[in-house]
């Protein structure tokens, strides 16, 4: 199961791409979630990019009363003294890591692929990239936290530099902003370079924010040379 690849929505880069971003949807939503956005990231005419949106497995959630829907892993809050879903959180990064091996065969390499999510599929890809045995492009972490904080020993050496953008509302009511920010402040202390960015809005993304990303991936994948 944990080594199935998920279905994909896929926008760009067809049989050419030079780069792949590789980014997860929040708890609830499924791959379409940030599919519109790729435009509006107004990345440099002509790169060849390809964006893997895939749907998580829809499983019971218990911080909703046990219904059943797309989600990462299961949740039982959304603090910083909440019980979390290791194991859950372990099979989704699996699942990740099956799509980045598929990039690779299709003739992407590791140092050509971001991860990237939103909320609980932010996490995921934070906790992936960070334990990823090869250098990857870029990270990014919109309206999200740093999950099993107290194993970050488990991090990789190869990516001990890898470029990481994080984004939060400050008015987002459903995973606070502080929360966001401490995650964050703990990367940083780790010995991380985090680019952070704070936005007057809920949970959600704006198009001042999604300019920044697409600044940000330009740079991190040289898309401007």
């Amino acid at each position: 199961m944990s080594e199935e690849l998920l279905d994909t929505v896929e926008v760009g880069g067809d049989d050419d791409a030079g780069a792949s971003v590789i980014w997860l949807h929040g708890l609830g939503a499924d791959g379409h979630d940030f599919e519109p956005i790729v435009p509006e990231l107004r990345l440099p005419a002509g790169t060849a990019v390809r964006f893997i949106f895939p749907h998580a497995p829809v499983r019971p959630v218990t911080l909703n009363a046990g219904m059943a829907m797309r989600a990462w892993y299961d949740l039982y809050g959304l603090d910083e003294s909440m019980r979390e879903d290791a194991e859950g959180l372990a099979e989704s990064a699996r699942h990740v890591e099956a799509l980045i091996g598929r990039e690779r065969e299709r003739g992407v390499p590791a140092e050509r692929i971001v991860l990237a999510g939103f909320s609980q599929g932010g996490a995921v890809a934070l906790h992936t990239a960070l334990r990823h045995p090869e250098r990857l492009a870029g990270l990014m972490g919109l309206s999200t936290y740093l999950p099993v904080r107290d194993r970050l020993d488990e991090a990789a050496p190869a990516n001990r530099d890898i470029p990481i953008f994080m984004a939060h509302g400050t008015n987002d009511p459903v995973l606070p902003f502080e929360f966001g920010r401490r995650s964050a402040e703990r990367l940083e202390a780790a010995g991380y370079t985090v680019e952070w960015h704070e936005y007057p809005m809920q949970h959600a993304v704006c198009l001042e924010e999604i300019r920044a990303v697409g600044a940000w991936l330009t740079r991190v994948l040289t898309l401007d040379r």
